[in-house]
């Protein structure tokens, strides 16, 4: 893997410390030796990780009975069939992947928020008077630990903004922040294709949440409302959707304006391709990627374009100018 990514063009590989085929999270987070291994056989390649990402361990924290059979499948088998007990060892994993982090000396982490009340999106039949306030208290209370946790180790959790998540826009982001108490640990993942899907404008996201913002998922999309389906896709599959994960360049992000915005803000993260297409090889779509975000991505002047129009003036120049005796 580590050799197919340095050829494809790869700096840096985001490590899902759920497959314990590619990563032992338990060891990581106990053995500096064998984190020192994993960035050493990566340094070979000329790659470096950027971030362990926690999606499938965060989707775990909290699940609606309705998906149980389905979450299922991202726990261990003997825990499948135990709700609870699946919880209590995402938690403990999650703390195991913060304390893993700091190991590589890693300071963001990327997650899932999980989620009670998406089966409630849609307010028919109509939602009690308090259903969405025990949800997001629930939820707060689940992942305060974890936060704390990330918070002795020096690392920030990112929580995707996604469809199918509690924490699926801005405001129930909000909503989560606040019960968190505003954790200083608790912070986004910005992935623009899910908000194309959302009908959400991601430039203006950028704009409210930028002091939030500290992992970035640079995945393509493309929503084409028709006569017969719009956002709620009528149950169809990926290909015959309204809204459609599609490979960098091939959907409807304006990857310019974002890069801009990043820019301007001064985002200090990753740039991270993630290929998600119902049409194009996925090995095109990394190659084609990896080109496509070293051509977005922008170095920022250390100086002034009208420099030369300068001029040096004192302070009795500029009263002279203004008419200030």
């Amino acid at each position: 893997m580590a050799g197919w990514a340095a050829q494809t063009g790869f700096k840096a590989l985001q490590i899902p410390a759920w497959d314990a085929r590619l990563f032992d999270v338990r060891t990581a987070a106990h053995s500096q030796g064998y984190c020192d291994e994993i960035n050493g056989l990566l340094a070979g390649h000329g790659l470096v990780i950027s971030e362990l990402t926690t999606h499938l361990l965060g989707q775990l924290v909290a699940v609606h009975p309705a998906y149980d059979a389905l979450c299922d499948n991202f726990a261990p088998a003997v825990l499948r069939g135990r709700p609870q007990a699946r919880t209590e060892w995402a938690l403990e994993q999650l703390a195991l992947a913060a304390r893993a982090s700091r190991r590589l000396g890693l300071t963001e982490m990327g997650t899932f928020s999980g989620s009670f009340a998406w089966p409630y999106l849609f307010p028919f039949p109509q939602r009690p008077d308090g259903l969405i306030d025990a949800a997001f208290d629930e939820l707060a209370r689940r992942w305060r630990p974890i936060l704390d946790a990330c918070d002795e180790q020096g690392v920030n959790l990112c929580y995707e903004i996604h469809p199918g998540e509690d924490l699926h826009d801005g405001t129930t982001f909000e909503r989560f922040h606040e019960r968190v108490g505003r954790h200083p640990r608790c912070h986004i993942l910005f992935d623009p294709s899910h908000f194309v899907l959302q009908q959400l404008d991601y430039l203006a996201f950028l704009d409210l949440y930028r002091d939030h913002i500290r992992m970035f998922h640079v995945k393509d999309a493309e929503f084409n409302p028709d006569g017969r389906q719009g956002i709620y896709g009528g149950y169809s599959n990926w290909v015959d959707r309204a809204g459609r994960f599609r490979s960098l360049g091939d959907g409807q992000v304006d990857f310019r304006a974002i890069f801009s915005r990043l820019a301007q803000y001064d985002y200090q993260g990753w740039a991270t391709l993630e290929w998600e297409c119902c049409l194009k090889d996925q090995e095109d779509g990394a190659r084609e990627g990896v080109a496509f975000i070293n051509d977005h991505i922008i170095r920022v002047t250390d100086k002034v374009f009208d420099d030369f129009a300068g001029a040096a003036v004192d302070r009795a120049q500029i009263h002279a100018m203004l008419g200030i005796a």
